[in-house]
């Protein structure tokens, strides 16, 4: 073989080693990589960490005397990630009105934070079965000096102001009463708002009955106290409203669906009672068997 063969030989040698290595480096991509049609359950399980989405607010989710993540929602999720096997939670706090937009940007896999089902809600998220459900409350000013007994009394004073989580059903409830947004005070937790009231700066704040009674059952109302008596807003069209559930992105049926197994065999049993009664919740806040279809579908016109 001459010279010039050789190395012609050597070249065709080098070119189809280098594809054989093309070829074992794909190959072995195709057997790690995810599959894009990976189902959000399968990750976790094989990641075995989910990531929960939470703002802070108690009764849902707070941090204890020690400086612990608790609340009823934290724990109810704490017991239904064992019962699904998985060994880790990476917990991710935010504010209330980021919590849908970052779980659509899949910042983390479910959202744990009280929220309640709504239409609006739905059409972004997916909800899992209810697991409480709560009346509004509002907290004012100790000795209530400006008489209020619901939303709609902020009406009566152009002067006044009503405090609201930023983002949350109490905020649409307000607007729904009539009150005009120049009267509404948007907050990004309750501690902010309950400050908002002792300060002045705004006449009441609307909240969830369990979220006020917990502050009361604390001694952290402050300067405040729950408005006696107080009259919720009327439901819209039959509306079925104040059912809290845990929310996940809307292509995420396989996660939701084994949640929902999880919560089928947890709430409203003895156990659950108990740990709703340990964050001031009532035996009359239990979801009492509606379903989540049911309350989305409810005062549909």
């Amino acid at each position: 073989m001459s010279g010039g063969q050789r190395s012609r030989a050597r070249a065709v040698w080098f070119f189809l080693g280098l594809i054989l290595l093309t070829a074992a480096s794909i190959g072995f991509w195709w057997v790690t990589a995810p599959s894009p049609r990976e189902g959000a359950l399968a990750r976790i399980e094989r990641d075995g960490v989910i990531r929960v989405g939470y703002a802070v607010e108690a009764p849902y989710a707070f941090l204890d005397a020690r400086g612990e993540l608790t609340g009823e929602e934290i724990e109810l999720a704490r017991i239904v990630v064992k019962g699904l096997g998985i060994p880790r939670i990476e917990w991710r706090q935010t504010e209330f009105e980021s919590l849908l937009s970052q779980l659509e940007a899949g910042r983390f896999d479910v959202i744990v934070a009280g929220m309640y089902i709504t239409p609006e809600r739905a059409r972004r998220a997916r909800f899992s079965e209810p697991t409480f459900h709560v009346r509004q409350a509002l907290l004012v000013r100790a000795g209530n000096p400006h008489r209020l007994h619901a939303y709609e009394d902020v009406r009566k004073d152009a002067r006044l102001r009503i405090a609201a989580v930023a983002g949350s059903i109490e905020e649409s409830m307000i607007l729904g009463a009539g009150v005009p947004e120049a009267q509404i005070l948007l907050v990004p937790d309750a501690l902010t708002g309950r400050v908002a009231v002792e300060s002045g700066l705004a006449a009441g704040l609307a909240l969830s009955s369990p979220t006020i009674h917990f502050m009361a059952r604390r001694h952290a109302l402050g300067v405040t106290e729950v408005a006696e008596p107080f009259t919720p807003p009327a439901r819209t069209g039959g509306r079925l409203e104040g059912f809290g559930a845990v929310a996940f992105r809307s292509a995420d049926g396989d996660l939701c669906g084994a949640w929902n197994r999880q919560l089928k065999e947890f709430v409203g049993s003895e156990a659950h009672r108990r740990l709703m009664a340990q964050f001031g919740f009532t035996e009359g806040e239990l979801p009492s068997g509606a379903t989540t279809a049911e309350i989305l579908s409810s005062g549909a016109r």
